[in-house]
């Protein structure tokens, strides 16, 4: 099937997105830039040039064939538990957190090159898959394709780690909907949670502050993101007049970006923002519904699964409705890994759509 038009809806979204997002980390990061690095652009300077830098890969990745990023993602997969790999040894610690690589001036995060990697290798594995696959069988071999980049990634990132074993669930679901095998997948999904917290006790102490937040030192910024919600009201205190940024809400411009939107911007703002995102996974299910191949339809569904849960988890984490897994706002917070391979992720939706059979 020959090339069709570019999805002006997709690309439009997601060109929102991407510039609302450096207008909000703008206003919420000058604070911590001027403090930091005597520049108030500081932080919106980075992320403009990874920003820049992705719509430069989304348009090269949207004019490829997909099938071509499939038929090496096993190369793909590999160099990715490597990288993966060599952040044990010698990985850079920022704020705590082993989670980066240090090239030259430039910081890279594995994690981030991990959820693309996981799409594209389990789509190779799924589509080339000669058994049956309609039995528990076939999502458990599937699953434990994922293990070792989940073991490797969950090691210093859990959050990530989950959204992997999320996107892999994603996918063995579109290949074969089958509610009642997915509760033994569930039930195995959770018990290996479950033990990854129990191996580290700053994981467990997660949970405490969690139930308690204000019994704990380390609960002040949860605290204090919540203050930064409740006090936006309907529409906000205005955009760039956030109190909680000036140092009370740690690393604002970071994972807990949001509650410094709702505090700006309102429940107003917070809404159509999170109404945006919801347009957007809407409009990658179209696509997947509309592929023109089953490596087409896991694709879209994939990096539609790893959006969705994304958001759904640092929205979750800010308002504490669930414990702080360390996540970051797509699009919204600062890091130039993330948005690097995010616009990456949206040009193979894109490469998709091209090929899809009579989308809307």
């Amino acid at each position: 099937m020959g090339k069709k038009k570019l999805d002006w809806t997709l690309l439009i979204l997601v060109a929102i997105l991407a510039a609302f997002g450096l207008m909000l980390l703008y206003s919420t990061s000058t604070y911590n830039g001027r403090v930091k690095f005597d520049d108030p652009a500081y932080y919106f300077k980075k992320q403009l040039f990874a920003t820049i830098l992705g719509a430069a890969v989304l348009a090269a990745v949207s004019r490829a064939d997909y099938h071509i990023f499939i038929k090496f993602a096993p190369i793909i997969y590999a160099v990715s538990l490597g990288l993966s790999l060599a952040v044990l040894f010698v990985g850079q610690e920022i704020n705590g957190s082993k989670r980066w690589l240090s090239l030259g001036p430039l910081s890279f995060q594995p994690a981030e090159f991990a959820k693309v990697a996981v799409v594209l290798f389990l789509t190779y594995r799924i589509e080339r898959t000669k058994k049956k696959t309609d039995n528990l069988f076939f999502m458990a071999r599937t699953m434990c394709w994922l293990l070792p980049i989940v073991g490797l990634v969950g090691s210093n990132n859990l959050s990530t780690a989950i959204i992997i074993l999320g996107i892999g669930v994603m996918l063995v679901f579109v290949e074969n909907p089958r509610y009642l095998q997915f509760l033994v997948i569930g039930g195995t999904g959770v018990a290996f949670i479950a033990l990854f917290l129990s191996l580290e006790s700053y994981r467990l102490e997660r949970l405490a502050i969690w139930r308690n937040p204000e019994a704990y030192e380390k609960g002040f910024q949860t605290i204090q993101g919540l203050y930064a919600i409740g006090s936006g009201g309907i529409f906000g205190r205005g955009f760039g007049n956030s109190l909680q940024k000036l140092g009370f809400v740690p690393e604002a411009q970071n994972d807990m970006i949001f509650s410094i939107i709702c505090e700006e911007l309102g429940l107003f703002g917070a809404s159509v923002l999170i109404l945006i995102f919801s347009l957007l996974v809407w409009r990658l299910m179209v696509i997947a519904t509309h592929a023109e191949d089953l490596s087409g339809a896991l694709i879209a569904s994939g990096i539609m699964g790893h959006m969705a849960m994304q958001v759904i988890l640092n929205i979750a984490v800010v308002t504490n409705t669930i414990p702080n897994t360390g996540i970051t706002l797509p699009f919204v917070s600062y890091g130039g890994t993330s948005v690097l391979f995010l616009l990456a992720e949206m040009g193979l939706a894109l490469s998709v759509s091209r090929r899809s059979r009579g989308i809307m």
